[in-house]
């Protein structure tokens, strides 16, 4: 199995909803997004995706997250704004671009993240 990764980030603010703790109120995070592709098999060039096409279509995903309080995006009143539902989110944007990504990860900070896989 092939794999690639490609790295980005964005910075928001949010507050998380139903919470009891510090994470209630309204707070900032410099967000790093890992996107994966994954495949058996390569491409007549011998690769998996051009990475340039996949750098595209996230930078321009998290261009509508970035510097945004992310608890006003019309997708985010209804759901809670968890680094758990922004990878979700993120995963989603990019599969209907055509980007056939495997899993998002979403670091809130150096040491804590989340994962959604397809």
């Amino acid at each position: 199995m092939y794999s690639i990764k490609v790295e980005a980030h964005f910075s928001s603010a949010h507050n998380l909803r139903h919470y009891r703790g510090k994470c209630e109120e309204l707070h900032g995070h410099n967000w790093k997004v890992e996107a994966v592709l994954k495949n058996r098999r390569l491409d007549k060039t011998g690769m998996l995706v051009d990475f340039t096409i996949v750098k595209k279509n996230l930078s321009e995903v998290l261009e509508e997250l970035d510097h945004t309080y992310l608890n006003t995006l019309a997708y985010f009143k209804k759901i809670n704004p968890t680094s758990e539902n922004i990878a979700f989110y993120i995963f989603k944007k990019l599969r209907s671009r055509g980007v056939k990504v495997s899993l998002v990860t979403v670091w809130e900070n150096e040491t804590s993240a989340a994962t959604y896989e397809g």
